[in-house]
């Protein structure tokens, strides 16, 4: 399985964009868990998320809530149209 990258950019299969702030180690199982942020405009943005690697990173089956196409949930991101360094503060 890939590493997810640190200071970089993901879409999620629904459209969103958002900012991979680190990766952590659940203290009891020891497992991989992506701390990351939305960057896009919403109420609770001051909070940060915390999902394990292998689901950030697995395989979505085909879904009407698939706007993206993409076969994972979350995809790297290389170019990205809007500035979203405001975000990432």
């Amino acid at each position: 399985m890939e590493e997810v990258k640190i200071g970089r950019v993901y879409r999620h299969f629904k459209g969103n964009y958002y900012f991979v702030e680190n990766v952590g180690f659940d203290s009891e199982t020891k497992e991989r868990m992506v701390i990351y942020k939305p960057l896009y405009e919403r109420q609770d943005k001051r909070f940060i998320w915390v999902r394990p690697e292998k689901m950030f990173l697995e395989q979505i089956p085909d879904r009407p809530d698939n706007i993206t196409g993409q076969k994972t949930r979350f995809e790297l991101v290389d170019k990205i149209a809007q500035d979203y360094t405001e975000y990432c503060k």
